[in-house]
This record gives C-alpha cells, structure tokens and sequence, in this order.
C-alpha cells in the first residue's frame, strides 16, 4: 500500500498540464543554455551559419506543431467522447491517464514553446555567431525526436478509443488492483472479520464530513495518530464505498476524549469518482458496464459481451490462484499496522458486481448465458472454496433467468445442461 503523498504525487504524474509543463520548461531551458555550448563550437561553423536561417527553421517548426497540437487535441477529445458513448463514461478516466498520449501531446507543445523561445532570443541579440550554431543543432535534435513521436502517435491513433483497447486499460488496471489486494487484504493492518470479536464495546465513532467516493485509505497516517494515543482504529469502510456524515467510518479505541480527529478525517481521500488504484470492484463494475452497453438493444453486440465475460474469469481465477499460493507457502499478509484494523473484501461482492448486470441484460440471448454458464464452470473448478461457492450461486440464479426470460425449450435445455458443473475428483 503506497502512502497518502505517494498517492497523491502518482495523480499528479498522470494528469496532463504537469507532464506539458514539464516539457516546456525544458524546453525554455534548452535554449537558454545553448550559449554555455559555444566553447565546443568551431569558429569555422559560425561563419556558415547565419542567424536568418536558424530563425527561419524555429518559425517552420512553430506554425507546423501549432497546427498538429491543435489536431491531436481535436482527436483525443474525439476518442473520450467515442469511448463514452460506446464503452462505457467510467473507462475515459483511464484514456485520460495513457501516458503515451500525454507525452506525445507534451513534446509537440513543448517543441513549440522551444521554437518560440528561441525565435525571441534571437530576435532579441541573445546569441552570438557560435550561439546560433548551438541553436540550430538543438534544433535538428529536437526536430528528429518530434518526427519520431509524431511516427508513434500515428500508429496510436489506430486503437486510441476502440472498444478493445479501451476494454485491455481496464483490464490491467482491474488486475493491478487484484494483484495489491490479494498479496495485503487488509492494506497493511489487520483482517477484521464480519464476526470477528476483536471490536470493543467502548468504542467511539468516526464520521468524515466530506460527501463522495473513498479513493484512498491512507492506513500509515492513521497508524501514526493510532500510535500516539496508544488506540485502535477499526476501519469500517473500503476504497470505493460511497461516504456520507451519517456513516459510521471507523471506531476508534483507547483516544481521549480530547483527541482531534480532523488528522484522521484526512487519511480518508475522498473524491467525486471512483479510483482503480486500492479498489478492484471498480475495474470488475467498469468491464460489466462494457457488457452491459454492448448487450443494449441499441448496440446488441454480444461478441463483447462474450469476451469482457472471458476477461473477468481470467481476473477472477488469478485472485484465486494468487490466494492459494499465499495459502500453501502460509506466508500471510505483512501486518504493518498492529493498530488498524481493516475488513477483506467480500468474495460475493465481486461476483454480484460483475456477473448480476451481465446475466440481467443478457437474459434473452441464449449464447450469452451459455457464455456466463461456462465461465462459471471454469471458476467452479478450483480449488479455492469461496470461488467454487459463489460461482454454483451465479449459476444457479441465471438459470433462473435463462427460464424466465427464454422463449424456446430447446435453449433453455441447453443452458441447464451448460450449468450442469462437473465435479471436482475428491468432492463430496
């Protein structure tokens, strides 16, 4: 689990305008140090060289990434809006955060405030006859590195805001999420059961003021004011959970009365969306959203359907193969906050948020449920109990769609006898 400022210096690197600011002040800072380059430059080379030539280049290079700046914005903001309309609006959170976007976007920018930099410093008598020199070779050098990008950003174009690519982003950060959460089910601090008797009777609440979504639990700054009133904090809440003044956060044992809970307030982030990092529901609500959408009757493209389904089993056995390996090395997760206390995920959860809304838009489409009936045969036969048990319970719940929504006996049969799991050798 990374840190509150670590968490907040990594929203930092994904937004745009830090990387395009970054650039440009290099860029500004390229051309102001081109004139400590001119010991290194021959004297022969400043006399063929002429500052008319060098200015007419920056003004080249200046209008021409003005024009593509201004195209590529129009493209990225065209492929949101595509993603929106035919994924789903919670997956743009993603192609906003493509780095490769961001960088593409922030070298041409950057390559035109270094145009326009340098075209004021030589207007101004900035450099000298070897100066210039220095300027046009930084010119070429950044000149190749923007025809380069400019060769990546059109092979980027091809899949930026297609619907497979847009369901790959979601993918990988649904499985970055299950990765963190598996290897440290309580984000660091202790498992609290839902029986688990570990909460005292004498507990006070905490309730955090701000109205939203929890994106990130900051488990360190909780365990240092944990420490310091030598308490317990029992969280009650998770990443992802939506948070109100009326809910009860976290219970706090061993504070003072006196004690102030506003640096406890603080370690809950709270924002008006959902986060991907410490919350792999989200990734599981976002693919059934693309299943959702695609199973519409405006769109009725059960092939994507078919394939976030395939994705999702694919996420959901790794959880399971991950928590079984953790289970025979019986290397339980590292408790690096005695003092907190945080409740698992619910394995039931999961499966509600992904399975729930493909079966119910799916009900009358015969191959879908199929579909759905063989995914969950694939996660009914691990090893891990939980898996085997929520997956029997999907099964059995879609078939009770499949005969409620089907219009033909024949597919209805052919559904029960796709929902018919084999068993596991050594089962009872």
């Amino acid at each position: 689990m990374i840190s509150k400022w670590q968490w907040l210096i990594l929203q930092l690197s994904r937004t745009l305008w830090i990387r395009v600011a970054l650039f440009c002040l290099l860029a500004v800072i390229t051309v102001l140090v081109a004139p400590l380059l001119d010991p290194l430059v021959p004297a022969s080379l400043s006399e063929r060289v002429s500052g008319d030539a060098v200015e007419s280049t920056l003004d080249i290079l200046a209008s021409s990434m003005l024009a593509v700046t201004t195209f590529s914005l129009s493209v990225m903001v065209s492929a949101y809006a595509a993603a929106a309309t035919s994924v789903t609006p919670r997956a743009t959170a993603l192609l906003m955060q493509d780095t490769t976007t961001q960088n593409v976007l922030a070298t041409f920018i950057g390559t035109f405030v270094f145009s326009l930099v340098g075209i004021i410093a030589l207007n101004t008598g900035f450099y000298g006859g070897t100066g210039q020199v220095t300027l046009l070779g930084m010119t070429i050098a950044v000149t190749l590195m923007m025809i380069m990008t400019l060769f990546r950003w059109i092979e980027h174009l091809s899949r930026l805001g297609r619907v497979s690519d847009t369901t790959d982003r979601v993918e990988r950060a649904a499985f970055a999420a299950i990765c963190g959460r598996v290897d440290d089910p309580a984000l660091g601090g202790r498992i609290l059961g839902e029986d688990d008797d570990a909460v005292p009777e004498d507990v006070r609440p905490l309730h955090i003021t701000t109205i939203g979504y929890l994106q990130h639990l900051a488990l360190d700054q909780l365990s240092d004011a944990a420490e310091k009133a030598g308490g317990d904090i029992f969280v009650h809440v998770l990443p992802g959970q939506f948070i109100h003044p009326a809910m009860k956060a976290a219970s706090l044992s061993g504070f003072p009365e006196e004690f102030d809970t506003s640096t406890l307030q603080a370690a809950f982030r709270i924002g008006r969306d959902r986060s991907f990092d410490q919350d792999p529901r989200f990734g599981l609500v976002v693919l059934s959203e693309i299943a959702s959408r695609a199973l519409s009757p405006a769109v009725n493209d059960t092939g994507t359907a078919k394939d976030v389904m395939a994705r999702a089993v694919r996420l959901l056995l790794l959880w399971s193969q991950r928590e079984l390996e953790h289970d025979q090395r019986r290397d339980g997760p590292e408790v690096r906050y005695p003092r907190i206390w945080v409740p698992p995920l619910a394995l039931s959860d999961l499966f509600d948020d992904l399975f729930t809304p493909i079966a119910r838009d799916g009900a009358t489409h015969v191959d879908v449920h199929i579909a759905l009936q063989n995914g969950l045969s694939a996660l009914h036969a691990t090893r891990h109990d939980g898996m085997r048990r929520e997956a029997l319970r999907h099964s059995k719940m879609a078939v009770e769609r499949s005969d409620a929504a089907l219009l033909l006996d024949s597919e209805k049969q052919r559904v029960r006898k796709a929902a018919q799991f084999p068993e596991r050798s050594g089962d009872a």
